[in-house]
């Protein structure tokens, strides 16, 4: 209760009052008191839940009515798969502040099968993914980044055989872990003994550039700094680079939007 005075900037016990206006007029209790906070009762998550409904239904009006605007505003929200949002998307997002500051962005980072999620649950207008879309709306291919062995020490994919150094992995959706244990089945000797699984791309990488093991990497994720290691690019059977791509994903609905509009413009898709 305290947490939540603040955040509204009201006292606590006007908050208090107020809830117990708000169960009155709901003729339930919402939340059960105990000297360890709150609990919800199964009729107050009925309530929220129309409540969240509520406010969700409220921002598509507000939408509407700002798509009428001619001035750009209103809210922009992206799912964006992780590598991509920590890479690539920071110099995207400042260029569309600077050309639309009156535009809020919503952003969440995480895996692309998440992201497929909120496109399905209609809970984004915009989203970015790592590999091939299942998606029926509206896909534009971004871009592409080879796939890089990455070591201090190691010079070619030969080398592989006899070193004693563990395999860094970080974790990350199942089509790219997948695309990994593929190549690993196209070369003439065993994968890895050892592994070790980080849970963040950074993490690997700072592993392998301070010589614990080696990594495979996007090229996305190797900058023009990056110099203390070896790159080795990988390729698949026919000989052809080893790439991972990027798509966009969006509808017709969010289309109809003046932010999502200059967004796609600012990307040229």
């Amino acid at each position: 209760m305290r947490r939540a005075a603040e955040r509204l900037y009201v006292s606590q016990p006007a908050l208090s009052q107020r809830l117990q206006s708000i169960e009155k007029a709901w003729g339930v209790p919402i939340f059960l008191r105990s000297q360890k906070g709150l609990t919800i009762t199964p009729a107050g998550e009925r309530i929220i839940s129309f409540a969240n409904e509520t406010l969700r239904q409220e921002e598509k009006v507000y939408e509407a009515l700002t798509a009428l605007s001619s001035e750009v505003h209103g809210t922009l929200k992206l799912a964006v798969a992780s590598i991509i949002g920590q890479y690539w998307l920071p110099s995207v997002l400042k260029k569309f502040v600077e050309h639309y500051p009156s535009v809020k962005i919503s952003l969440v980072t995480g895996w692309s099968s998440d992201i497929l999620k909120y496109l399905y649950e209609d809970d984004i207008h915009v989203g970015i993914i790592r590999g091939k879309p299942d998606w029926r709306g509206r896909s534009h291919y971004l871009l592409s980044d080879e796939l890089f062995l990455v070591d201090t020490t190691i010079r070619s994919i030969d080398e592989l055989q006899e070193t004693e150094k563990p395999f860094i992995q970080f974790k990350s959706d199942s089509t790219y872990f997948q695309e990994i244990q593929d190549w690993w089945q196209t070369q003439s000797f065993a994968p890895p003994k050892k592994t070790i699984v980080v849970d963040q791309i950074e993490t690997c990488k700072q592993m392998a550039l301070n010589g614990i093991g080696y990594a495979i990497l996007p090229s996305i994720s190797i900058t023009e700094d990056n110099k203390e290691f070896f790159r080795i690019p990988l390729s698949d059977r026919d000989g052809a680079p080893l790439k991972r791509d990027t798509w966009l994903l969006t509808n017709d609905t969010a289309m109809q939007l003046k932010q999502v509009q200059k967004f796609m413009e600012l990307l040229n898709v």
